[in-house]
């Protein structure tokens, strides 16, 4: 009787440690069906981030993970039942953002949980400014880089809104919504649009501009707008209370003035998105340093000025004028401001070299005008009417500079003027007009396929393009060439 006791005891204790070792498999049943579910599966985080939890109900192992860095789960690998908390960080940008939490088993269809965080609450740019209003990133995308690449090539509305005696007074009908029709369908992405301030200005004091002006340029702005026009609105000229003024003695002065008429025009225009840019100046004076440190004064309080009134103001793409928009003073001396928002700012340059060529109307005692321009275009006999500087290897050197000094450093730059002027050579000897007419042609095309590949935005300045009245282009061979070499050029970002 003891013996067959003891003999039991002994079985019983082996098939216990059997039963308990670690190391023996165990197997599934052959009918197991793996399970697995989650609850809830979507989430929502305010602005603050935080930490919410989901319950998972599985007979299996299963993982978690998160394709969002911002939002992550404090486990990645469990088996069977859990309660798994998900953490949001603070969200810092203001737009909504999402991210999907997924789990995984193995024969089992994955599960997924979408998660979605409140935009930060916009703030105020300047609270203790009561012109400004929440910062709004709405329709303001673009950086400065990627709102350049969307202007294939720019057209000037020139001797219009600038003009001093009023809109119609050197010689152009009122600009209308069919004008700029007709500038979009013929090829032109966006249109500059040269603006004078001060003689629409209430008084010299308070610098309030009338409302009947600001009024008229919105309707300009929104012919661009309403077809699909990039508008660039400046200070331009303006009897050059600004421009002829950077100098130290009055710097205070026009500082005041600059600011104040900067944020009237910021605030007419803060709702516009990125369509409509802002420049601060057109050919500012600057040819000394002194002058030039005066000139990023001016230039800092333009931006200041506009981010301060806040909305999509504070988004803003700011073009920002070089040194008389000269390429070597600009490689010489130009520097950016600072600004509150990154990559945001443009710079400008203009090219009318030579201006023997571009611009000359009769000799001077410094040189004569050139009729002719471009190595294919030089007429024997012409002497010192064929260009002697300033041709091909010129234009391509000097947008080599912007390109190496603002392009290569993340600064776009605008090509806000270019063009030459037409001379009536009906006087000499026959086929001097058709090559005359044929280098302004290729001085347009070449200049435009030169500034793109090296991330300059051509704008040419229209010097009889599109006729005003009756919207038609009339120089065939000039814009049917500067389409060409906008066509032909690839920028560099």
């Amino acid at each position: 009787m003891k013996l067959t006791v003891r003999l039991l005891l002994l079985l019983f204790v082996v098939t216990l440690g059997s039963c308990g070792d670690d190391d023996s498999p165990v197997n599934p049943p052959d009918d197991f069906t793996p399970e697995l579910s989650a609850t809830p599966l979507s989430l929502n985080f305010d602005q603050n981030g935080g930490t919410e939890t989901i319950s998972i109900t599985s007979n299996t192992t299963w993982n978690i993970s998160s394709n969002a860095s911002w939002c992550t789960s404090a486990l990645q690998t469990s088996k069977n039942n859990a309660t798994i908390n998900i953490s949001a960080e603070a969200n810092t940008v203001e737009e909504e953002r999402t991210a999907t939490i997924s789990i995984s088993a193995e024969d089992v269809s994955t599960i997924t949980i979408a998660v979605t965080q409140e935009a930060k609450e916009p703030e105020s740019i300047d609270p203790e400014n009561p012109d400004s209003i929440a910062a709004d990133m709405t329709g303001m995308n673009s950086n400065a880089i990627a709102l350049a690449s969307q202007i294939q090539v720019g057209w000037n509305m020139v001797n219009t809104l600038e003009a001093i005696g009023g809109e119609t007074s050197w010689g152009n009908p009122k600009a209308t919504n069919e004008l700029m029709a007709a500038v979009k369908n013929a090829g032109f992405s966006a249109v500059r649009l040269p603006c004078a301030w001060d003689r629409y200005l209430e008084d010299q004091t308070s610098y309030k501009i009338k409302e009947s002006w600001l009024d008229r340029v919105q309707e300009v702005v929104d012919y661009c707008i309403d077809n699909d026009l990039y508008a660039i609105l400046n200070i331009h000229w303006d009897g050059g209370w600004m421009e002829q003024n950077c100098i130290p003695e009055n710097q205070e002065a026009v500082n005041n003035k600059l600011e104040i008429i900067w944020k009237q025009i910021a605030i007419r225009f803060r709702d516009y998105n990125e369509h409509l840019i802002f420049a601060g100046a057109n050919e500012p004076n600057a040819d000394e340093q002194k002058n030039v440190d005066v000139l990023n004064v001016y230039m800092q309080t333009f931006v200041d000025a506009v981010r301060s009134t806040g909305g999509r103001n504070a988004y803003r793409n700011l073009i920002i004028q070089a040194p008389n928009t000269d390429i070597d003073k600009a490689d010489q001396f130009m520097t950016m401001p600072t600004d509150r928002v990154e990559d945001r700012l443009l710079a400008e340059v203009h090219y009318y070299t030579p201006w023997n060529f571009c611009g000359l109307d009769e000799d001077a005692s410094w040189g004569k005008m050139f009729y002719f321009w471009g190595e294919p275009n030089h007429v024997e006999g012409a002497d010192d009417r064929n260009a002697n500087w300033g041709e091909e290897d010129v234009v391509e050197s000097q947008f080599q500079k912007m390109k190496a000094k603002l392009v290569d450093n993340g600064i776009p730059v605008i090509l806000g003027e270019f063009g030459s002027i037409y001379r009536d050579l009906s006087m000499y000897p026959e086929g001097w007009q058709e090559k005359h007419n044929e280098s302004r042609a290729y001085f347009m095309e070449t200049v435009a396929r030169k500034a793109k590949n090296n991330g300059l935005v051509p704008f040419c300045w229209d010097n009889g393009l599109i006729d005003r009245n009756s919207y038609e282009i009339i120089d065939t061979l000039s814009y049917n060439s500067l389409i060409k070499g906008a066509a032909d050029g690839s920028y560099p970002f």
